[in-house]
């Protein structure tokens, strides 16, 4: 049969071509003791690494999904190619001379045949010929626009940089010199087709190579850098091909792949510039999604880059903009978080300066610094959330716990929620315990279903109507008896009470009503000096304003008239044991509130703040502990 490769070829293919080596481009391995080596499948999910490859044998199995084979159906698995192209590709490159069984050489490429290996070949001659005219006179804007970003001609040959002439048909005129059909040409993305024919994709940009893990070039990313340009999009990158499937590539991955398995960290970035910078200043795990944002497959990439799994945990670094648009990347990543055992960190500089700009202005160390503060990513997350809320109020505080909820309730790796919680708590100052129930209420909640959502019967207003404010809470509910009782003290018997609620103002009553009656009491100057019997009651009374919206008046009547809890005459220390204790509770609430504020500063990053914060807390627990004893004594 015309075109079969000779058997004994093929066995010497599989003799030279390691198969650990070949495997290596994909996955990384770790030693499994025995003579095998292990990793995640890159065939399937998992969390620990059943995939095992044992060099001395040339096979690899997954005791997770069952495949297996040798290094040839390990490639024909991973990339999709068929037996004589994938043998092909092996003999290229480990130094095979293949003969077929009707002749010396390789036959002509049938009709339809896999154009993967020869898209590849094209690929690598474009590369070589892009990066050649970088040094044109017609490349000079291209080579101003590197040099101003720090980047040198070392620089760009390390990475590959090119130049697209702007002539348009170069590139294609120089492939088909070379023998490559335009099938190969336009499949692989090199070429477009019009109706004058066909053209350079590329024209008048400055290139970057995006390649494999294994380092073949499959596609390119297209800066714009002169003004006159018809395409006004800043970056172009290759098109959707056999080779090039933007939601599996990671630029970067080829140069950073060994740096990452070593030290077991990945720094995401956002642009080509970024991952030259980082690499350039000493961060060489850097890599960037093209022109799409960090998707699953991404991180089923790095997952196998890393070894992460749930015995061996390593790490993922984003970088993004401290802008709004920053933080929607942040959240889309915190989407994709539980698909890592590792943990997630987030890397920003509070000046909005990338890695490139970062390098350029304040130079090598600076770039290796904003990696070195990564915080954890959900925390970046939930703070960016609660952030939006005044956590100096309790509502605030309430609304903010809700809004991170949700966040925390869609996780769907269950082990992580409780941590989650717990930082969350912290972060809005609320105790542990209504973030866990929280958390379970926004779970529970449907996911199309907004918050407070209660089924009732759907009427529709016939016009708009103005929201009535909120009910007020009982005046006898038990959380306000203190308040009632001191304040039936004050109604009653002034004369008792005296100068002894000389430091009581109105916050020390929460309640609305209660609050409106001290001012009223305030207004007509005081226990101290109210007129005796009936006529100080009258004059409250007489004080109430006429848009009384919170029952003032109701509430004096009540007070005027309703017992004390006490069958004597209230004494000295009757009256201490309320009005202190009443003020020893607003010391309460000011101290749960200071101490929530101080749970939100960074000790290190606000020194000061966090120092007066601490210094008022110990006064306000001083001042406590004096109320707590004169309520006890009885003192005035």
């Amino acid at each position: 049969m015309a075109g079969l490769i000779r058997d004994e070829d093929i066995a010497l293919v599989r003799e030279r071509a390691r198969i650990d080596e070949v495997v290596r481009d994909y996955v990384t391995l770790k030693n499994a003791g025995g003579g095998s080596l292990k990793g995640l499948c890159p065939f399937h999910d998992e969390k620990s690494p059943s995939f095992q490859v044992t060099p001395s044998r040339g096979f690899f199995h997954c005791f997770g999904c069952g495949e297996g084979g040798d290094v040839i159906s390990f490639l024909m698995k991973i990339d999709g190619t068929a037996f004589t192209e994938t043998v092909e590709r092996l003999a290229d490159r480990f130094g095979v001379q293949l003969r077929y069984q009707e002749g010396t050489e390789r036959p002509a490429r049938r009709e339809g045949a896999n154009l993967r290996p020869k898209m590849l070949e094209a690929h690598k001659v474009a590369q070589a010929f892009y990066a050649d005219q970088l040094a044109s006179p017609d490349a000079a804007v291209a080579r101003q626009f590197l040099s101003e970003r720090g980047f040198d001609r070392d620089a760009a040959e390390r990475f590959g940089i090119g130049f697209a002439p702007r002539g348009g048909d170069e590139l294609y005129k120089l492939l088909r010199q070379k023998g490559f059909q335009d099938a190969e040409l336009v499949t692989g993305g090199l070429v477009g087709q019009g109706q004058r024919g066909h053209y350079d994709r590329f024209r008048g940009r400055l290139l970057w190579p995006i390649r494999e893990t294994n380092g073949d070039v499959i596609g390119f990313g297209a800066r714009r850098i002169f003004d006159d340009d018809r395409i006004d999009a800043k970056y172009l990158n290759t098109p959707e091909t056999p080779l090039y499937k933007k939601s599996h590539v990671l630029y970067g991955i080829d140069l950073a792949r060994r740096d990452i398995a070593r030290a077991s960290q990945a720094v995401v970035v956002e642009g080509y510039t970024d991952v030259m910078a980082c690499h350039l200043s000493g961060v060489p795990t850097a890599v960037a999604t093209c022109g799409t944002a960090f998707g699953d497959d991404h991180g089923r990439v790095l997952r196998r880059l890393l070894q992460d799994h749930d015995e061996f945990r390593g790490e993922v670094i984003f970088t993004f903009d401290g802008d709004a648009a920053g933080q929607k990347a942040a959240l889309r990543a915190f989407e994709g978080d539980q698909n890592f055992a590792g943990q997630t960190y987030v890397a920003v500089e509070p000046t909005g300066l990338d890695p490139c700009d970062l390098r350029l202005r304040q130079g090598d160390a600076a770039v290796r610094e904003l990696v070195a503060r990564r915080i954890p990513l959900y925390r970046f997350v939930l703070s960016n959330v609660v952030g939006r809320f005044d956590l100096d109020r309790a509502d605030g505080r309430v609304d903010a716990l809700r809004e991170a909820a949700r966040l925390v309730s869609a996780i769907r790796d269950r082990s992580k929620v409780e941590a989650f919680s717990r930082e969350l708590a912290g972060m809005v100052g609320a105790d542990i315990e209504d973030a866990r129930a929280e958390v379970r209420r926004a779970a529970n909640r449907r996911p199309d279903e907004p918050r407070g959502h209660r089924p009732a019967e759907q009427t529709a207003p016939t016009e708009p109507t103005r929201p009535s404010p909120p009910p007020l809470p009982d005046l006898r509910d038990p959380r306000f008896s203190l308040e009632r009782e001191t304040l039936k003290l004050v109604v009653q018997h002034p004369d008792a009470v005296g100068r002894m609620t000389k430091d009581v103002d109105a916050h020390d009553f929460t309640h609305p009503t209660y609050r409106a009656v001290w001012e009223l009491v305030v207004a007509c100057g005081g226990p101290a000096n109210a007129p005796g019997g009936e006529v100080w009651v009258s004059k409250l009374r007489d004080s109430v304003p006429a848009d009384d919206g919170v029952g003032a008046a109701r509430a004096l009547s009540a007070l005027a008239v309703e017992p004390l809890l006490s069958t004597k005459e209230p004494t000295s220390a009757y009256v201490a044991a309320h009005v202190y204790r009443l003020q020893e509770v607003t010391a309460l609430r000011r101290i749960t509130e200071l101490k929530s504020r101080l749970q939100r500063t960074n000790p290190v990053e606000h020194a000061t703040e966090y120092n007066r914060m601490f210094g008022e807390l110990v006064a306000l627990e001083q001042h406590r502990r004096a109320l707590r004893e004169r309520a006890i004594g009885g003192e005035q």
